[in-house]
């Protein structure tokens, strides 16, 4: 028979449950959680663009949208930016990224991807072109 009260050893796996929460209420959650794991490259753009410094534009991180959670999300100019590192050049990741970005598109989103040496050095590269499309929103 099914025990109504799961347990892990001596933990009873039925607190942690959340019933009655929304999905886009638990990935909200999850996302406030987020700015503690981003990357040493997201944290330095985040510096470069967060509190409106390019173009009066206000900026989210870690955005949930659709069933992903991008970087860096600019709903003024409908950008959507992504910082890859190593792992995104493996043929699978670039195949996952590509699904990703089409689905993104198919919602109006554009989409910059950035690699985290292009971050770490040639920022002035990267804020020159988020700046081009927050000048001209496609």
């Amino acid at each position: 028979s099914s025990n109504p009260n799961p347990r892990i050893g001596n933990i009873d796996t039925s607190e942690f449950r959340i019933p009655h929460m929304r999905e886009s209420k638990l990935k909200s959650l999850i996302s406030l959680d987020a700015p503690s794991s981003m990357t040493d490259a997201e944290k330095v753009l985040w510096s470069k663009i967060r509190n409106k410094q390019i173009k009066e534009s206000q900026w989210y991180r870690q955005k949930p949208i659709a069933s992903y959670i991008v970087d860096f999300y600019c709903p003024k100019a409908k950008l959507v930016v992504e910082i890859d590192g190593n792992q995104h050049y493996e043929e699978v990741a670039r195949a996952s990224d590509n699904i990703r970005d089409v689905v993104l598109q198919s919602l109006g989103l554009q989409v910059l991807r950035f690699g985290n040496a292009e971050i770490f050095q040639n920022m002035e590269g990267v804020l020159i072109k988020i700046n081009q499309v927050l000048t001209n929103p496609s």
